[in-house]
């Protein structure tokens, strides 16, 4: 197996766009009928064909529940209306009355949607398939390859069949797309883990329900198992010793820039969303549009050594200042078995290497200063 392909996974997890869930339901769709062993999935040349159809099911199955919920939860940025949104909240407030989520999922799979809601349906149908081809299908991999439709291709040999839908129809109707021989056999492997049902998170909080005989939930056990010791009040505390450090300074440099700045952002040098290091080594002085620039993304080993003389002196800034804290924070976080003699050195060294680890084998996204 191509172990390129789990970095570009990665890659395409972090990096491609992250404007709505699109993305995460086509992954998670696709990982799921693999897994099911689907009758359906065929093999031609190098790549692994697979119904339409079936990825639709699944995003009904997926956004059911979410658009239903009385709590809204968004799935695009800056507002809640999916594409298909309209489409899907007319079927789902006509089976509110006749058994919600699973009346769906029963008629679906066995007895059929009714007559009298099949024209809605029909149009959800067209707009899931329509969604799904033009939008994530085209665009995810764009974060490896500058082509569109790079990993998944649409086959569009539907049938105009459209008087009436059931999962039979679904199926033989809608065409096929398909992806690379590597990928199958990577989500074919670790496809569970990617969803999450076999990860060692999802079986502790399993072990965890089982164990109090069901009076738990896996949400509930989840929520507890995800808390850090980090809050809201640590990072404001670090802020403020940084900033009254800065005071005493008089003048006060953007990091990446190098400009003289009088109002700035305190920014994690590493996202405090990627790593929750709240360090005073990780907290730096930068400009508030180059901050907002910068954001969840990784400064690329090549600004940090072309900054490096600035990120040591903040550095030296902060060693004098808050001696012990220091030395404590960046021996653990940076330098390691290094001795802290060097820790200049070693630590812009360390530094250099933590960024292009976090780009190169966990795919987050690469940031460079635009001009």
């Amino acid at each position: 197996m191509n172990k390129s392909v789990f970095s570009d996974i990665s890659k395409i997890i972090e990096r491609d766009s992250k404007s709505t869930t699109y993305k995460f339901a086509l992954l998670r769709g696709t990982i799921d009928i693999i897994q099911d062993n689907s009758p359906y999935i065929f093999f031609k040349e190098d790549r692994v064909h697979i119904p339409l159809g079936l990825l639709i099911e699944k995003w009904m199955l997926y956004y059911y529940s979410i658009l239903a919920s009385k709590t809204a939860i968004p799935q695009i940025n800056g507002e809640f209306n999916l594409a298909f949104g309209n489409q899907f909240a007319k079927l789902i407030n006509n089976y509110e009355s006749r058994g919600g989520f699973s009346a769906f999922y029963n008629d679906l799979k066995n007895k059929g949607i009714p007559d009298d809601l099949q024209e809605d349906f029909i149009k959800l149908v067209k707009k899931l398939k329509e969604t799904i081809t033009r939008m994530p299908m085209k665009f995810i991999g764009r974060s490896i390859s500058n082509d569109y439709y790079s990993i998944f291709h649409y086959n569009n040999h539907s049938q105009n069949r459209l008087n009436r839908i059931d999962i039979e129809h679904l199926i033989h109707d809608f065409g096929t797309y398909s992806i690379p021989m590597e990928y199958f056999e990577a989500f074919k492997v670790l496809g569970s883990f990617i969803n999450g049902q076999d990860s060692i998170l999802f079986k502790w909080a399993e072990f965890s329900v089982n164990a109090s005989a069901n009076q738990l939930t896996i949400e509930k056990v989840i929520n507890n198992v995800l808390k850090g010791p980090i809050t809201e009040r640590n990072i404001v505390e670090s802020k403020k010793i940084y900033r009254e450090i800065l005071q005493q300074q008089g003048k006060v440099f953007c990091v990446w820039t190098g400009r003289k700045i009088s109002k700035y952002d305190i920014d994690h040098l590493i996202p405090f969303s990627i790593w929750k290091n709240n360090d005073l080594w990780n907290l730096l002085p930068s400009d508030s549009k180059i901050n907002n620039q910068k954001r969840d993304k990784i400064p690329s080993p090549d600004i940090i050594e072309r900054q490096k003389d600035l990120i040591l002196d903040y550095w030296d800034i902060i060693y004098h200042n808050q001696t012990n804290r220091f030395q404590k924070e960046i021996q653990v976080a940076l330098l390691g078995n290094h001795s802290f003699s060097s820790w200049k050195n070693t630590g812009i060294a360390q530094l250099k290497d933590r960024c292009n680890y976090l780009i190169e084998n966990r795919g987050f996204e690469e940031w460079n200063l635009k001009n």
